[in-house]
């Protein structure tokens, strides 16, 4: 049974092919106004049909197989390869009306159809991604003031640790850390609902990131996600002795 999510997802789509193919009939590229009204609506609309089911099975591909490719690498591979069917198509239709077209010139309308398929991949992708984002929770707990300051991709990462560095503060997630310019006593502020302690003069450790700790030349060191190490100094380790961290 189709879910109301699916069901939105799917009438986005359909609008979008609507959109795109009648767009695309009135400006008649390549020439297509040569098959008259209805049909060159008709042309367009079902290529941009066939183009949509072959990238849905392309893109479940990719996920399944490659899910780890760079997005731009993806969305290379998906234009091109959706551009395929649609390229048979295009010669078919030719065919079929008489006009079929020469071998020589068969790589231009293909690197033609590619054009439209990248144009349609590119931006399929870029909404897809603002949607992902928007529904993606923002790190909970921490104010703006922290989050403003870190690039776009760490604003929604999981976060780990926060390290002073003179005057900077190197913010560790589970995408990888940043540096921003920020004081860690203001930084600890603005994660102050957030489950974590400050372990250390310059270090400040989500609770929930520890996954062992060692101990030596009675020191302890918090072993982090991700590998990461916080030293825990004789200051905080009563503290978060009492706390149960360890």
């Amino acid at each position: 049974m189709m879910t109301r999510d699916r069901l939105k997802s799917l009438i986005t789509d359909v609008v979008t092919i609507v959109a795109i193919g009648t767009f695309l009939a009135i400006l008649g590229p390549y020439n297509s106004h040569q098959f008259g009204v209805p049909w060159v609506w008709f042309y367009w609309t079902g290529l941009m049909t066939l183009g949509w089911a072959a990238g849905i099975g392309i893109k479940h591909l990719f996920s399944r197989f490659l899910p780890d490719w760079p997005p731009i690498a993806t969305g290379a591979a998906m234009s091109f390869l959706v551009s395929l069917p649609v390229f048979i198509g295009v010669a078919t239709i030719q065919a079929l009306v008489g006009q079929a077209f020469r071998l020589d010139v068969l790589p231009v309308v293909f690197f033609l159809v590619w054009v439209i398929s990248a144009a349609v991949v590119t931006v399929s992708m870029l909404a897809e991604q603002r949607k992902a984002q928007a529904a993606e929770p923002a790190l909970p707990g921490a104010s703006r003031a922290l989050t403003d300051k870190l690039p776009p991709r760490f604003r929604r990462a999981r976060l780990i640790a926060l390290e002073a560095e003179d005057h900077y503060l190197r913010v560790h997630t589970d995408r990888g850390d940043a540096l921003i310019l920020m004081r860690l006593s203001d930084a600890i502020a603005a994660v102050e609902t957030l489950d974590g302690a400050r372990t250390h003069r310059s270090w400040w450790v989500a609770r929930d990131a520890v996954e062992t700790v060692e101990r030596g030349d009675g020191r302890a060191r918090l072993i982090l996600a991700g590998e990461l190490a916080a030293p825990v100094s004789r200051t905080y380790a009563p503290k978060l002795r009492d706390a149960g961290w360890y």
